[in-house]
């Protein structure tokens, strides 16, 4: 124990303070998206919020990796979070000020998400730099567990705090923690760094070339980006309707929302701890696609035709105690194929390929429910056959989507699961 702390010093310390801060943005959009859903009673409008996120995150991540690999690390985290805290300080002027409006948060969002598309390819690659392979598996895990843990307290918290004091003692806390993560990264944590052969006389678009080129060479690799990208269309989706299930429900409502989302971060705790105390499996790609195919098979279904919040809560369990043991195992696939000199670009690359989906399951699932799902149901006869499946009144429509969501990350998966049968992939640390 003493030499795996010793080991992980570095990692740990920014590990824990990142983590911290992240559960307090998580907060903010947590209380944001009640905020929102509450003034519009739209589920189109509230997915939104993650669209303006995921939409440069899209568009620019493919640049922002070959730039990450010729910047300093340290520094844009640093000004990346300083970005993203400026705008939490604009949330906090225009709500004292009562002038905040959806379109507002809309516009601070697609800011956030451009600090984020930014930042992330460097602190993924920070995260190796600093982290022994050996530990890459555990590593994972424990990310994977202060993930857990923010999805398990952010909704409660920020239902706590808002209640408390409203959402200026949200945002707050939300700087408070950044502040704490920003000192500690700035004056505790030194990240080493790396130097790239002609990186200044390479052009950027060259360098991007270099990433896709690569993923192009690595046959093993797309087929898994391309895979996920399928699981995020469903899952993103799923993120819209969800809302929309539970909120307007007579035995729903924000409370229960919060248990419900509270109930994923439980479950992704309980996979965390599963990573981290298992060996390395023999075959990592049967692992991501199987537990992908679990997961997707049997939340959407339960949710579905759900009528209670013990079985909605009992189908996010399901859903979610595996993606870390899929994330784990992804993480070493990649961290121990790509160099890394070359995972900046190599990763942006994968995120622009892996979450293009993400905006566009949000809004198909926010318009499904608006403009498909519930003026059909609102039109079923009470004696129907879909009345009998999804049930009555404002949500039965949400809960038609989350079916078909089912039925089609059951495809997605077992589609993939046959081409990804032909893959091997050789772990020397297993």
């Amino acid at each position: 124990m003493k030499n795996l702390i010793k080991d992980l010093k570095t990692f740990l310390i920014l590990w824990s303070t990142q983590s911290l801060s992240q559960l307090g943005s998580a907060m903010t959009g947590f209380a944001l998206t009640l905020w929102v859903y509450e003034r519009t009673g739209s589920a189109l409008q509230t997915a939104l919020l993650s669209i303006c996120s995921y939409a440069p995150y899209v568009l620019m991540s493919i640049f922002a990796g070959a730039l990450s690999d010729r910047w300093n690390k340290k520094k844009v985290m640093l000004v990346c979070d300083t970005f993203a805290a400026c705008c939490t300080v604009v949330v906090l002027i225009l709500l004292k000020t009562d002038l905040l409006r959806p379109g507002h948060i809309y516009i601070l969002n697609v800011i956030n998400g451009l600090m984020n598309t930014i930042q992330q390819p460097a602190s993924d690659v920070a995260m190796t730099m600093i982290t022994p392979k050996e530990y890459y598996q555990k590593t994972s895990g424990m990310r994977s567990f202060s993930n857990s843990l923010v999805t398990i307290l952010n909704p409660v918290l920020a239902t706590s705090l808002f209640a408390f004091g409203g959402m200026g003692v949200v945002v707050y806390v939300d700087l408070a923690t950044f502040l704490i993560a920003f000192v500690v990264l700035l004056a505790a944590v030194k990240i080493p760094s790396i130097s790239i052969q002609n990186a200044d006389k390479t052009s950027v678009w060259a360098t991007v070339k270099g990433g896709l080129a690569y993923l192009r060479k690595q046959d093993l690799i797309l087929v898994l980006i391309l895979f996920l990208a399928g699981v995020n269309l469903v899952a993103s989706a799923f993120d819209a309707v969800l809302p929309a299930l539970i909120l307007p429900r007579a035995n729903g409502g924000e409370k229960v929302l919060g248990v419900v989302t509270s109930c994923a971060g439980i479950a992704m705790l309980m996979g965390s701890f599963i990573v981290t105390m298992l060996p390395a499996p023999k075959n990592r790609i049967r692992v991501i696609y199987i537990t992908m195919l679990i997961s997707l098979g049997t939340e959407n279904y339960l949710l579905s035709f759900g009528r209670t919040p013990v079985l909605w809560c009992i189908g996010q369990l399901i859903g979610w105690i595996l993606v870390p043991v899929m994330s784990a195992n992804l993480d070493v696939i990649l961290r121990t194929t790509i160099p890394v000199d070359m995972q900046g670009r190599v990763y942006s690359c994968r995120n622009t390929l892996q979450f293009f989906t993400i905006p566009l399951g949000t809004f198909l699932g926010g318009f499904m429910v608006d403009k498909i799902c519930e003026p059909i149901m609102a039109s079923a006869s009470p004696e129907g056959l879909l009345t009998v499946f999804f049930g009555s009144g404002k949500g039965s429509g949400a809960a038609m989507v989350m079916f078909i969501l089912g039925v089609a990350g059951t495809l997605i998966c077992l589609g993939f699961g046959r081409i990804l049968r032909k893959y091997q992939y050789a772990d020397e640390n297993a």
